[in-house]
């Protein structure tokens, strides 16, 4: 096909601040994503294992201790072990192949099962940490030296299982990192698994807990302050709410459409502005559909001059680059339009709007590795 004799950009172009931004993501064969998702069940299995243990453990330590403190992180353990098996659940069930129920792919449910994570956290280890707390206050509570001590010692086994874990989780999020060549800070706010997500907040907030249910154990043992212990079990209770919470909110932004973030968005516009053919992008619509699937919607103003086999031929081509560009992007629907003036200013301030929302990202990111180190 002869090349459209125009020049770019066209009058519907707005570069972005800066220069055009690449972003690529990791491209994955399908033995690769595969893998991926072994590596996940692999750090989800760890997990459930060292929190069947721990939670048994700490079960019989919490009763022979009477330690409220004890029994709170056992419930924790408990809620976990049960997220595990939801996680797990999530990723044999996301791997089905589109049907004609669900066209677009079952990847979704990765943020279902994460969400009734969530939910078994916030319900099973929060709020129970928050009842054992408010009892251990308003309770005639008697110590038992040597109960105390072997609880520390459940607590202490338990720090080094969940350790363990975490360790596992974390090494995965390495391997993540540098495939993307990003850090690893922007690997775990941006990562694409929720299973992986929840299982590295579960692990890094079970650490922290252990240590929280130590501290106040150890108090409550050397003074014999029952409120030392229970203002634990209230902190550990918070926390778990708070990771709960931050868990919840990322998966319901997926389930009920999340766009993908900005920067990825405006280098798909930088894209679109770099094709020949297109006069103007005047829309732009993404959603996750999955951790490796995406949906995008895009309405085109095409330079006139062309037939209906030419516009053919255009828009697979774009489609074909894409698909290349961005692999996760398996759904790609152009629609071929003429834009109005409206369109185009509309277009514009969009535009701007997205520019300024990734400069803020950038920022965020930046602020956030210097504050790291």
């Amino acid at each position: 096909m002869p090349p459209v004799p125009h020049a770019r950009p066209g009058p519907g172009a707005y570069a972005p601040l800066g220069g055009p931004t690449e972003h690529r993501e990791a491209r994955l064969t399908a033995d690769e994503e595969r893998g991926a998702d072994a590596r996940t069940a692999v750090t989800v299995f760890v997990a459930l294992g060292a929190n069947l243990v721990i939670a048994l453990a700490k079960v019989i330590g919490g009763l022979f201790a009477g330690s409220p403190a004890l029994l709170s992180e056992a419930a924790h353990s408990v809620a976990d072990s049960l997220n595990e098996l939801f996680l797990l659940a999530s990723l044999k069930r996301s791997a089905r192949k589109p049907d004609a129920e669900h066209p677009f792919g079952y990847g979704k449910e990765r943020y279902f099962w994460s969400l009734l994570a969530a939910v078994g956290i916030f319900v099973m280890g929060g709020c129970f940490s928050f009842f054992q707390g408010i009892e251990a206050l308003r309770a005639d509570h008697a110590e038992s030296r040597a109960g105390y001590t072997a609880g520390l010692i459940v607590l202490a086994v338990a720090l080094l299982a969940e350790g363990a874990s975490l360790l596992r989780a974390l090494a995965q999020v390495h391997g993540q990192a540098r495939t993307a060549g990003t850090g690893m800070l922007t690997a775990i706010r941006t990562g694409g698994d929720p299973a992986l997500r929840t299982v590295l907040a579960e692990d890094a907030t079970a650490c922290f807990g252990v240590l929280v249910a130590m501290a106040g154990m150890g108090l409550h043992l050397v003074t014999g302050a029952v409120q030392w212990e229970a203002g634990a079990s209230l902190v550990i209770g918070a926390l778990l709410m708070f990771v709960a919470y931050q868990l919840a909110a990322a998966s319901r932004g997926a389930l009920i459409g999340e766009a993908v973030e900005p920067a990825l968005r405006q280098a798909m516009h930088a894209f679109l502005d770099r094709q020949p053919e297109i006069d103007a992008a005047t829309s732009l619509l993404t959603m996750r559909l999955g951790p490796r699937s995406m949906l995008v919607a895009a309405r085109i103003d095409l330079f006139g001059g062309l037939d209906s086999e030419e516009v053919e031929e255009v828009l697979v081509r774009i489609k074909r680059a894409m698909r290349e560009e961005w692999p996760t992007a398996d759904q790609i629907f152009l629609d071929v339009t003429e834009a109005s003036p409206g369109d185009r200013a509309r277009a514009r301030r969009e535009r701007r709007q997205l520019d300024e929302a990734v400069v803020a990202e950038r920022q965020r990111h930046a602020e956030g590795r210097r504050r790291g180190g």
